[in-house]
């Protein structure tokens, strides 16, 4: 497990530095080189080039930062609404409560990648729109599970001690209550990012997500699915990435439970 854990976390560090460098780097991704259209990998050029001739290796470190950055961008805005809003209204209670608990419900009760889908269909292809598509439906998770976590510790003493001593909720909020929840948010918010690494590469498949000439490997793969019998790289490629990205995070999200669960942590101690 430890292993399989070191692996893991050697991959996500990478594509967080991919990703960065994608950005700060001036790489040649729109760079049409018509005399190497469909050429496979070979020892000079390891990632081979696509129906335009680009380089495959140039367009798979932009795609890395445009996941990443996707990936990001929608988990902390939907950990930041979904917390509040699930706190806030196991806190509170009452009329709000179930106004809340309801909206929950309706978003549950619809696939989220398809809510996704229509959002970004009716707002239109972009990065921007993507992330606020993903976040629209991410931030449900995070609700029910702050709600949940919340009704079972706003009871605690501390928190009894605080309503007494006439302090405000949004301080008992953000000073007593979230911090006491926030372990399983973390490992909630390390899912998340692989739910998000999938949705964005599924929604630019789709042609709603990035478009041309910026790169993503849900649109590398869709480009390169027309060759696939012809020029394999092209697909498998992009989809090596996606699949070894998505598995680590989940490794990675797995370890860390088991590491923040205190029973976990003193069973392996005792061994």
């Amino acid at each position: 497990m430890k292993l399989k854990a070191g692996f893991s976390g050697i991959i996500v560090i990478s594509w967080i530095i991919i990703a960065i460098l994608g950005q700060v780097l001036t790489l040649d991704a729109d760079q049409i080189e018509l005399a190497r259209i469909l050429q496979g990998p070979d020892l000079m050029h390891w990632f081979g080039y696509d129906d335009l001739g680009r380089s495959v290796l140039d367009r798979l470190l932009k795609g890395a930062a445009t996941s990443c950055l996707v990936a990001c961008s929608v988990v902390l805005i939907s950990v930041c609404m979904g917390s509040l809003i699930g706190t806030l209204s196991a806190y509170v209670g009452g009329w709000l409560d179930l106004v809340i608990v309801r909206v929950i419900d309706i978003f549950l009760a619809f696939p989220g990648i398809l809510l996704a889908i229509a959002l970004a269909g009716i707002m239109g292809p972009g990065i921007d729109n993507v992330v606020i598509a993903l976040a629209s439906v991410g931030w449900v998770g995070f609700a029910r599970l702050a709600r949940a976590q919340t009704l079972s510790m706003k009871h605690r003493e501390h928190v009894v001690a605080a309503i007494a001593l006439g302090t405000g909720t949004f301080r008992i909020i953000s000073r007593h209550l979230i911090p006491l929840i926030s372990a399983p948010l973390i490992i909630e918010a390390t899912f998340g990012v692989a739910s998000v690494v999938i949705a964005e590469a599924g929604l630019s498949f789709l042609g709603l997500g990035v478009q041309a000439p910026e790169s993503s490997w849900g649109s590398m793969i869709r480009d390169g699915a027309r060759y696939m019998l012809v020029a394999p790289h092209l697909v498998m490629i992009p989809g090596t990435a996606l699949v070894l990205v998505v598995l680590s995070v989940n490794i990675l999200g797995d370890r860390l439970r088991d590491w923040l669960d205190v029973r976990t942590a003193n069973r392996e101690g005792g061994n």
